[in-house]
């Protein structure tokens, strides 16, 4: 009897330790295949990492040293043979067709660790993931006390579904240090992101040194400082200093080039013509179709497009003269120094949203028409797409836009990326080429996360569990021609380091998890528990991150005596709200909301913030009766 019950007891500690090491991994991206064993391998006090060649692993052995040694303390010992290593790294001889360049194999035992890969890329993100098996703390900036450095035992098979995993980085709008775009660029391989597109040109700012257009930054890369609500501001007076911005020059876009590389992620620069062209125009009038150029100022945020007619004209002339040889001689040298420098293979030359109006009241426009029989205006910016695209291809680079290019006719050999939905990605991939979806709909990380009093105003919102429903492959589509998917957040609203972090996390979780995991894993509440566990890292890491998901989405309607009401729902399951009328801040001790609110009918505001049994997690809402009253006109 007392051996049964030793074994009951032996079954529920192990049944316990089981489950207790479950709860801790939280790996983002969801891995291909997890199996796990019970128990854990603590990690002695000196680690010894054995690999096969230390100069061509220096990305992999600094991530693990700079990691170990920062938080633990530990020491790190690499050795290229150490039977009894800690930390194996294994580069397959014969390659493993299952994982590919960028997938790996993690075991832990229960005293020792391997990751085997067919390319260092793998072994690097294997890293990555052991990380996230270790302690939150292991995040920290600190050596971090009373932590049991300890590994669950498990077993991953893990490989990415698309080649392209992308973020957008615009750095025209507000200008971001080079120390900063390594922080994001650091972030984003955490979560197995590969691809940066850098926005560096655009109205607001010219970010790039072009020694053959010295202008282009000393001119076109400051404006006049304005805080607040981006796209309406005063304009600028002629005597306000230009001295907000700056630029790069092509030194700090190498070292930011080998930095990124070292962490297993590549650089697409884009330069975006022929609309979104003031700083350029500013700096060198010339490439303009519209006299008077000479007169304008490189943007600072006022209004200078008019969105509420069809074709969006511009108030003045941002576009490229798409008739003038001056501009594509000037595209052949820009093109050709941006090719110098960045390896990539891509080139993104924008060609979104670009306004018609002044090429319509061009002499120089009109007889390009008349010479090339070119009957409308998007056959005017696919002439101008198609002499762009050789000149790119001239330099050795495959040239990219947006899907603005499908109008009038795309390229021969042109990649797109489809941002306005996905129709232009299903266009695009059924005339044979390449894809990368980037739709709004999903994946817009400028967008609003919360209600829009919560946040900077923004025309649209995305919610975490909406880009989390992202699938870059549309049903019936070649799957081959879609490179995979990327995110974009633009800055028109975002002025700082700390802003773009909290815009962009943890959307990006979202992000990651569709352009890795299989499909069939993915589930946003599984995915959102990991969430919150991130979010700790984060805290320790310093990075901000977007609380947003714990905000209740608020939904006035009337009763039948016109009095108003309002429904209130949470993306995430399990939480409660607790609300007010009386202008007092409501906790778990208020009414709790448990269906359809009538509005009192002196009630000034709502307050509502959300909680996990006693534990607050929303934050503090107040909701202007007023803004609930706008909404229903």
């Amino acid at each position: 009897m007392k051996k049964l019950c030793l074994l009951v007891c032996s079954c529920l500690i192990g049944t316990l330790a089981f489950g207790q090491a479950n709860s801790t991994i939280a790996i983002i991206p969801e891995p291909v295949k997890i199996t796990q064993h019970t128990g854990r391998f603590v990690l002695p006090k000196v680690l010894v990492v054995q690999s096969v060649s230390q100069d061509a692993m220096t990305p992999v052995l600094n991530l693990i040293k700079n990691k170990f040694s920062t938080a633990t303390g530990k020491i790190i010992r690499v050795r290229e043979a150490a039977p009894n290593a800690t930390i194996k790294l294994v580069l397959n001889k014969t390659p493993d067709n299952v994982i590919g360049k960028e997938g790996y194999y993690l075991s832990v035992k229960a005293k020792s660790i391997t990751i085997r890969a067919n390319a260092e890329a793998g072994l690097y993100y294997g890293v990555q993931t052991l990380l996230q098996l270790l302690p939150n703390q292991i995040e920290g900036k600190e050596i971090a006390k009373n932590v049991t450095w300890a590994v669950p035992i498990v077993d991953i098979t893990d490989y990415p579904r698309f080649e392209w995993r992308g973020l957008m980085f615009d750095v025209s709008r507000h200008f971001f240090t080079k120390k900063e775009v390594m922080s994001y660029i650091d972030n984003m391989a955490k979560y197995k992101l590969n691809l940066f597109h850098w926005h560096l040109t655009d109205d607001e700012g010219w970010r790039v040194e072009i020694k053959s257009y010295p202008k282009l930054t000393t001119v076109g890369a400051y404006n006049v400082k304005r805080e607040g609500e981006f796209g309406n501001f005063i304009p600028p007076k002629p005597d306000e200093p230009r001295t907000y911005g700056g630029y790069y020059t092509q030194d700090d876009i190498r070292e930011v080039i080998k930095y990124a590389k070292d962490r297993f992620v590549n650089i697409m620069p884009e330069v975006d013509v022929p609309g979104h062209s003031l700083a350029a125009v500013v700096a060198y009038p010339e490439l303009s179709a519209t006299a008077g150029a000479d007169k304008y100022s490189v943007r600072s945020g006022e209004r200078i497009m008019d969105w509420s007619k069809p074709g969006h004209p511009a108030l003045v002339d941002n576009t490229l003269n798409p008739a003038g040889e001056f501009t594509y001689t000037f595209l052949d040298k820009v093109v050709g120094e941006i090719a110098e420098l960045f390896p990539f293979p891509y080139i993104h030359m924008g060609g979104d949203e670009c306004a018609k109006n002044f090429w319509e009241q061009s002499d120089a426009v009109k007889a390009l028409m008349a010479k090339e029989n070119l009957k409308t205006q998007e056959e005017v910016q696919s002439y101008f797409e198609k002499r762009l695209e050789k000149i790119v291809e001239s330099k050795g680079k495959k040239f990219m836009g947006w899907d603005e290019i499908l109008e009038g006719g795309i390229g021969p050999n042109a990649a797109l990326m489809s941002w306005r939905g996905v129709k232009g990605g299903i266009e695009a991939a059924k005339l044979g080429h390449e894809v990368v979806m980037s739709p709004t709909t999903f994946v817009y990380l400028d967008y609003m996360q919360s209600d829009r009093i919560m946040e900077p105003r923004v025309y649209a919102s995305l919610r975490l569990s909406k880009t989390y429903e992202f699938d870059p492959v549309p049903a019936g589509v070649d799957a081959k021609l879609i490179k995979g998917g990327q995110a974009n957040l633009w800055t028109e609203q975002v002025y700082n380091i700390r802003q773009a972090e909290y815009m962009t996390w943890p959307r990006g979780f979202a992000l990651a998890e569709s352009v890795w995991s299989p499909p069939a894993k993915k589930n946003f509440n599984t995915f959102f528990t990991k969430v919150e566990k991130h979010f700790d890292r984060f805290n320790l890491a310093e990075t901000k991150y977007a609380p947003s998901a714990y905000d209740p989405d608020f939904k006035p309607g009337r009763n039948a005596d016109s009095t108003l009401n309002v429904t209130l729902t949470t993306e995430v399951p399990g939480l409660d709200i607790y609300y007010s009328f009386d202008n007092s801040y409501p906790d778990n001790f208020y009414p709790k909301y448990i269906g359809v609110l009538n509005i009192p009918i002196d009630a000034t505001q709502l307050r509502v913030i959300t909680y996990r049994g006693k534990k607050p997690v929303g934050r503090m809402i107040t909701m202007p009766i007023a803004e609930l009253k706008s909404r229903l006109k």
